[in-house]
């Protein structure tokens, strides 16, 4: 048995802990799962949606207790409010198309035949979340999967070890089976031995890239679908025509946001040459403005980063930057203190040979480049091993989408960035992973097509 422990990123004390499970207690759980399963994926469809809609609402109503632990396990600021607004904006969609999404493909019927294609669940789906937006990510394919019929077994990153947990008794308090929605404390090795033998019907997976392959490599041979999303470096593009005011806001925002924690967060920004000084003057003073500290005071707009290591990794991307050539503009703010609370940072004479360019950085920091065309700043936001989102800033809709379809991407925005709307496919493409969540393609990933064709008469 292993202990995990969820360190607090504000003073470093151990907020958490629980024992995992050894492989035949998870095993036991995997058993129970796919035995409810059955009866789970019997119901009427309205009544999984009125049951998941429940179990929501019931982490809705516990909200006030999950933001300061939010705020201790991760670090994000409680004058945020946590992440209720989003799960539940996500779930409500994921419920609104449901009847659509998994209805039956009608190809035809007359006297002699009948021909029909139906989604029917996978089974048991593992859902392995992460911390950084731990009940928001999380929701993405629990409520479409225990939805469409299958059980879920989640497993939820120690940095926010009371997520699932939270997650689970809710959904259960509302009346989904406990065995039908599991949470489970799990090592990576019993997690790895779990997907070798097969226990799963689909694994649903955010987080590194090196997890992900980690995941991919355990279900080899097992021919268990296998959904990721990755790493990114996402890029901003400011072209002449942009609304600078609204750029920058929107875009540092993008960057900074969660201590720089995003999935789809801004981690490098391409400006036009004729914008560029006002753009690095105006992004200047916003970072300058923000405060650091205690996520548990309301008055700090910016918390620790969730993990001393993390912070150190950024750190080391900045200073390798800065011995390259690189210009930082934020003077050390007074509550940096090393460790988990660091100080935002804008870098110029940035190249893509510097790490923090190339590497995904996940924390406060954006380099800033001037480019003088469409085809320069095209070649550089493709210039990345990753592909979640890009964020292009023009007039011009007709432009924009020129520009979009030459970027290897999952989602193009145009004069917005970070942000996850549920009607559209949430994926990526090269590092950052494979599969689709949410919108009716996140249905049709966590459920399999089951083609019927019926003779009348013989």
């Amino acid at each position: 048995m292993t202990l995990l422990k969820c360190i607090s990123p504000i003073d470093g004390s151990i907020f958490a802990e629980r024992p995992t499970l050894n492989m035949s207690q998870a095993s036991e759980c995997v058993d129970r799962a796919r035995r409810a399963q059955i009866d789970w994926a019997k119901r009427p469809l309205q009544e999984r949606i009125d049951l998941v809609m429940a179990g929501v609402a019931a982490v809705g109503a516990i909200n006030d207790q999950i933001v300061p632990e939010l705020a201790w396990m991760m670090g994000r600021p409680v004058r945020y409010g946590g992440e209720f607004g989003g799960f539940a904006e996500r779930a409500n969609h994921m419920a609104k198309i449901a009847h659509r999404s998994l209805a039956n493909i009608e190809v035809s019927e007359d006297a002699s035949f009948k021909r029909y294609i139906k989604r029917v669940p996978h089974g048991v789906v593992f859902v392995v979340a992460p911390w950084n937006y731990p009940y928001m990510t999380a929701i993405n394919s629990v409520a479409p999967a225990l939805i469409a019929g299958n059980a879920v077994v989640l497993k939820h990153a120690t940095q926010t070890l009371l997520v699932g947990e939270r997650m689970a008794e809710a959904f259960a308090t509302a009346g989904v089976p406990s065995d039908v929605f599991q949470n489970v404390f799990l090592s990576h090795d019993t997690t790895n031995d779990l997907i070798a033998s097969n226990a799963f019907d689909f694994v649903n997976f955010t987080g590194s890239v090196g997890g992900g392959a980690a995941m991919e490599k355990a279900a080899a041979g097992t021919f268990t679908g296998v959904g990721t999303e990755l790493g990114g470096k996402d890029p901003g593009y400011v072209m002449e025509d942009a609304d600078l005011d609204a750029a920058v806001d929107t875009l540092i925002d993008g960057a900074m946001f969660n201590a720089g924690q995003c999935c789809c967060g801004i981690e490098r920004i391409y400006v036009h040459e004729s914008l560029f000084d006002n753009f690095l003057a105006k992004a200047i003073e916003t970072v300058k403005a923000y405060k650091l500290g205690n996520p548990l005071d309301r008055e700090t707009t910016m918390g620790p980063m969730a993990n001393v290591r993390f912070a150190d990794e950024v750190r080391a991307q900045i200073s390798e930057a800065i011995a390259d050539g690189a210009t930082a503009h934020i003077d050390s703010f007074a509550e940096d203190d090393g460790g988990a609370y660091l100080t935002p940072q804008i870098l110029t004479n940035v190249t893509h040979d510097m790490r923090v360019m190339r590497d995904e950085s996940f924390g406060p920091v954006v380099g800033i480049m001037p480019v003088s065309s469409d085809a320069e700043a095209i070649a550089l936001m493709n210039d990345s091993e990753f592909g979640l989102t890009a964020s292009l800033w023009t007039r011009d809709v007709e432009r924009a989408m020129a520009v979009g379809d030459q970027i290897e991407t999952g989602t193009v925005f145009m004069n917005r960035a970070d942000y996850l709307d549920p009607s559209l496919c949430w994926t990526g493409c090269k590092n950052t992973g494979r599969g689709g969540g949410l919108s009716e393609i996140g249905y049709h990933n966590l459920t399999r097509p089951k083609s019927y064709h019926l003779k009348k008469v013989t």
